[in-house]
């Protein structure tokens, strides 16, 4: 039996409510849910499910009307704006449908720039983002913009920026449905790398099943609840290692 995976991130009963017009939507009803450090976990469902209120709810960036995130140990929602703006610097990394770039900036720049914010200088910053686009397979397209790359390389850019941090905690809003398949299977197999090379607790929204294979955990959300006891193959002596396909962005 393998010994037990530290827990990185554990919400219970969350709860958000948004007003339209007159009326109140409850789009989260008293969520609960966990993240272990090493692991993918998958959470699906249709549009309109809660899958990305839940994600923001769970990274700071959307504080829930009801409930408790601790993430990294630590109460998240306890902490002052100014806190968890920095928590979300150093500890998280996103990335999303869009890709989030900056059409002016290389991809060196892409990921080198959150590095400068971090706190590291200029020449710690480009070595650090240079291993980054390596590791996703970018480093020969490190000098190009946005507008040059298709948006599989978008894509791996906005990766190898979140993972240039070395993020406790990595959130992908449906990463690949803006791809093609061959596209799609790079960046999960990217996601994973990152979970069991770097030991983040990856969290997934997607609808995509696609990327099934590829969690440690499936939950299953739909109109803003948990639907089922989620598939947890963390609880069983699930092989963390790397199949040899998963080893190159590339491949």
């Amino acid at each position: 039996m393998t010994a037990p995976v530290a827990m990185a991130l554990t919400a219970r009963g969350v709860v958000k409510r948004f007003k339209t017009g007159r009326n109140e939507v409850s789009v989260l009803k008293g969520v609960d849910f966990h993240a272990r450090h090493g692991d993918v976990t998958m959470v699906m469902g249709p549009s309109g499910s809660g899958k990305s209120t839940l994600i923001a709810a769970l990274s700071g960036l959307l504080k829930p009307d009801e409930g408790h995130v601790s993430a990294l140990g630590e109460d998240l929602w306890s902490r002052s704006a100014s806190r968890i703006d920095r928590f979300r610097l150093d500890h998280c990394g996103f990335i999303f449908q869009g890709f989030n770039l900056f059409p002016a900036l290389t991809a060196l720049q892409q990921v080198s720039m959150v590095l400068k914010y971090q706190g590291h200088n200029k020449a710690e910053s480009r070595r650090i983002a240079i291993e980054a686009l390596d590791e996703v397979g970018l480093k020969p397209r490190m000098h190009q913009r946005p507008s040059e790359l298709s948006g599989g390389e978008k894509q791996r850019i906005a990766i190898a920026r979140a993972i240039a941090k070395r993020p406790s905690l990595l959130f992908a809003d449906e990463p690949t449905s803006a791809l093609d398949g061959e596209n799609g299977q790079i960046v999960i197999r990217l996601l994973r790398r990152a979970a069991v090379e770097h030991n983040a607790a990856v969290i997934c929204v997607t609808h995509d099943p696609r990327l099934e294979a590829f969690a440690d955990r499936i939950i299953h959300i739909e109109d803003g609840r948990i639907l089922e006891p989620d598939s947890d193959q963390g609880e069983t002596d699930l092989d963390h290692s790397v199949p040899a396909a998963m080893t190159s962005a590339g491949e």
